[in-house]
């Protein structure tokens, strides 16, 4: 197995434990609770909405005893995304507006402030062709995130993100397996 991470009902890997190696859209069929998990294997988004909605929060190999305060996170893991590992090249096209509209630019390795490099006060709409990103609200890669797999992503609003826009983006690659 390339990816695997293990939940806890509650905080230090106690209480019941439901194991994990792909995506899960629903974790209340099988912990009522979730309030720590060790990641094994691999890298996962975890929400904390059902159906990969909601806060998401990228966590590589590594313990986390206490991810609500770690993460400063207000509510349990609902959901779950197992981030398959990506061999190769990593292209974007970032745009101003959202319908790929105003400014585009090509992105093939980590922006880590979108305003400084390219001018751009806000990234709207983007068409990943290749790789897995992380999306930032604010430059240096903080704030709230955003995952990012192969596919076009016309509106961010529609991506249950009201009124974010990103300002700075990376790519995960093998250094976070």
């Amino acid at each position: 197995i390339l990816h695997r991470i293990t939940f806890y009902e509650d905080k230090n890997f106690q209480g019941r434990s439901y194991e994990c190696s792909s995506d899960c859209a629903d974790m209340s069929s099988y912990l009522s609770r979730c309030h720590s998990c060790r990641v094994e294997r691999g890298c996962f988004m975890v929400y904390d909405r059902s159906n990969f909605m909601g806060n998401q929060y990228f966590m590589k190999k590594g313990e986390y005893s206490d991810y609500m305060s770690m993460m400063g996170m207000s509510d349990c893991i609902k959901s779950v995304r197992m981030i398959p590992m990506h061999r190769g090249n990593y292209r974007m096209n970032i745009y101003e507006k959202e319908n790929f509209g105003g400014q585009m630019h090509e992105l093939m390795d980590d922006c880590e402030n979108v305003m400084d490099r390219y001018r751009m006060s806000n990234c709207m709409s983007c068409n990943v062709m290749d790789g897995h990103w992380l999306m930032y609200e604010q430059p240096m890669y903080r704030g709230k995130m955003m995952y990012m797999r192969p596919g076009e992503y016309r509106n961010f609003m529609n991506q249950g993100m009201n009124g974010m826009r990103f300002m700075s983006m990376r790519r995960i690659n093998d250094s976070y397996y």
